[in-house]
C-alpha cells in the first residue's frame, strides 16, 4: 500500500479531522491546509473537518481559521501540511489527537507524526494535495478547493518562475484551472502590496549590498520597520526583490524583531543555502530557507557564509 493510500484509509477511519499548518503562513501553507480541508469536506460531507492555526496575517483573501476546543481533539485525526518540523506547527494542540499525519515538501530532517508523506520534488505542498486528489476517484474537487490549491502553487513557485516548477506542476495547475474560480483575481491578490510595502521595496533596492561574487544582503532594523510602518509579516513580499538584480546570486534579508533578534530570509539562484540555515536555528529548501540571528555579530557571520558559498559556486 502506498503512503497516499494509507493516508486515505486513515481519513476514512475518523469522524473528526483537524488540519494544521505552519506559523506565519504563506499561500502554500493555507492553500494546502484549507485546500485539503475543502477537498475532504466535499468528498466526505458526513465528517467534521476543521482548519486551525490562528491569524493568517494578511492572507484572509485565501482562507481563515476556525476556533475549536481541546475536547474536539479527543479521538480525532490530525493532519499537518507544509511544516518541516514540529516546533513550527501553528497551534501547539496538534499532538492531542489520536493519530498524526505529516504531509510536506521540505527536506524531512526532523520527522514527526505516525505517518509521513514527504515529497521534496514537489513545487509545493499544494501540488501534493492536488496529486492526492488525482490518485483517488472518491476524492471530489470543487471550485474552492481548486482556488486554494492553485493559489498555493502560484505562491510557492513565484508564479511559476522558480526552479521547482516542473512540467507536472503546470499540468496540475491546468487541471485546477478547469474549475470555476477567478485565477486572474487570485494572482493579483497574491502579487499586490500596500503602498507602504511598495515604499519599503524602494528602500531594499537602494540599500542592498552586493559583493563581487554576487552575495547580497539588506538589514531591516526596528527603526526602518517603524519608519515604513510595516511589520514582519508584511516583509514577505520583498524577499525576492534582490534576485531581480542581475549581479545577485544569493542573498539574505535580515528583519529585526521587536524582541531584538533578526529573522533571516535566505534565497539563492544556485548556491545551496539550507545547510547554512540549519546552522542558525532554521532550515528549508536548497534555494529558499529561513533562519534566525541573535544579534548583528551573527548577522555578519551569516553574510560571510553566503559570501563563501557564492565564491565557491562561481569557482566551479
Amino acid at each position: 500500500m502506498t503512503v497516499q493510500a494509507e493516508i486515505l484509509a486513515e481519513i476514512k477511519k475518523y469522524d473528526t479531522i483537524i488540519i494544521h499548518r505552519h506559523q506565519r503562513p504563506d499561500p502554500d501553507a493555507l492553500g494546502s491546509q484549507v485546500g485539503l480541508a475543502e477537498l475532504l469536506r466535499n468528498s466526505f460531507p458526513e465528517k467534521n473537518i476543521y482548519q486551525v492555526g490562528g491569524p493568517v496575517e494578511g492572507l484572509e483573501y485565501l482562507a481563515e481559521m476556525q476556533d475549536i476546543s481541546e475536547d474536539t481533539y479527543r479521538g480525532a485525526l490530525v493532519i499537518v501540511t507544509d511544516t518541516a518540523n514540529a516546533p513550527r506547527i501553528s497551534d501547539s494542540r496538534f499532538d492531542l489527537g489520536a493519530r498524526l499525519i505529516k504531509i510536506d515538501h521540505h527536506p524531512n530532517d526532523e520527522p514527526y507524526g505516525d505517518l509521513q508523506w514527504v515529497n521534496t520534488n514537489a513545487s509545493s505542498c499544494s501540488e501534493m494535495i492536488a496529486d492526492f486528489w488525482q490518485l483517488f476517484d472518491e476524492l471530489i474537487m470543487n471550485e474552492e478547493a481548486a482556488r486554494l490549491l492553485y493559489g498555493g502553487i502560484v505562491g510557492d513557485t513565484g508564479r511559476f518562475l522558480y526552479p521547482s516548477t516542473s512540467a507536472h506542476t503546470l499540468e496540475i495547475a491546468a487541471k485546477l484551472l478547469r474549475y470555476d474560480f477567478d485565477a486572474a483575481e487570485l494572482n493579483r491578490q497574491i502579487q499586490q502590496v500596500s503602498q507602504k510595502v511598495a515604499h519599503l521595496s524602494g528602500y531594499v533596492y537602494q540599500n542592498v549590498t552586493v559583493d563581487a561574487h554576487g552575495a547580497g544582503y539588506v538589514i531591516l532594523s526596528k527603526e526602518i520597520m517603524d519608519k515604513f510602518e510595516v511589520n514582519d509579516a508584511e516583509t514577505a513580499s520583498i524577499v525576492s526583490l534582490p534576485g531581480v538584480i542581475e549581479e545577485v546570486l544569493a542573498w539574505a534579508i535580515f528583519v529585526q524583531q521587536p524582541e531584538g533578534y533578526y529573522r533571516v530570509r535566505l534565497r539563492s539562484k544556485g548556491p545551496v543555502i539550507n545547510e547554512l540555515a540549519k546552522q542558525h536555528h532554521g532550515g528549508g529548501h536548497p534555494l529558499a530557507s529561513g533562519a534566525n540571528a541573535k544579534d548583528l555579530d551573527e548577522v555578519n557571520e551569516i553574510y560571510q557564509e553566503i559570501q563563501r558559498l557564492c565564491q565557491e559556486f562561481r569557482a566551479v
